[in-house]
C-alpha cells in the first residue's frame, strides 16, 4: 500500500514536472518579445489584458498536470494508455512550439497553422484521456477553450497585419 502511494505521489510530481518545464521554457521565448515584438504589432480592440495569460496559463497547466497524472496512475503498459501519452506528448509540445514560432520566429502565419494543429490534438486529446479516465478528459476542457480564443486571437493578428 505505501509503495503505491510513493508511486502516485511520485507520479503526480512528474507530472507537475513535465507540463512546467515545458511551459517555462515557453514563456522564456514568450516573455522577452511581449514588450518589443508583440508590442509593436497591431492586435484586436478585445484582446485580454496581458496581466491574464499568466493566470490563465498557469492554471491551465495545473489542470493538464492533474489530467496528466490521472492518466500516468493507470496501467502503463495498455495500448490504450500509450496511444493517450502520445498525444498529450504531441499537443504538449506543439503548445511550445507555437510560443517558438509565434514569438520566436515572430510568424504570425507559422503560429496560427501551429495552433491549429494544436487544437486537433487537444480535442483528440480529450477524448481519449476521457477514456481512460472521465476526469481526466474533462481537466482539458477549459484548455481547448482558451486554446480556441487563442486561435481567433491568431487569426485577428494575422488579418491585421498583413
Amino acid at each position: 500500500m505505501n509503495s503505491i502511494k510513493r508511486s502516485n505521489i511520485f507520479k503526480l510530481i512528474i507530472s507537475f514536472v513535465i507540463v512546467f518545464v515545458i511551459g517555462i521554457i515557453g514563456s522564456l521565448v514568450t516573455y522577452p518579445q511581449i514588450a518589443t515584438w508583440y508590442a509593436s504589432i497591431i492586435k484586436p480592440s478585445w484582446t485580454p489584458a496581458g496581466w491574464v495569460f499568466p493566470i490563465v496559463w498557469n492554471t491551465l497547466y495545473i489542470l493538464m498536470s492533474i489530467s496528466l497524472f490521472l492518466v500516468l496512475k493507470e496501467n502503463l503498459s495498455d495500448k490504450k494508455v500509450k496511444f493517450a501519452l502520445a498525444i498529450f506528448g504531441i499537443q504538449l509540445a506543439l503548445n511550445l512550439l507555437w510560443s517558438i514560432v509565434f514569438f520566436g520566429f515572430h510568424s504570425i502565419i507559422g503560429g496560427l497553422g501551429v495552433i491549429l494543429m494544436l487544437w486537433i490534438f487537444i480535442l483528440m486529446n480529450i477524448f481519449v484521456f476521457y477514456k481512460i479516465s472521465k476526469w481526466a478528459g474533462i481537466l482539458l476542457v477549459p484548455y481547448i477553450i482558451w486554446v480556441t480564443i487563442a486561435t481567433y486571437l491568431n487569426y485577428s493578428i494575422y488579418l491585421l497585419n498583413f
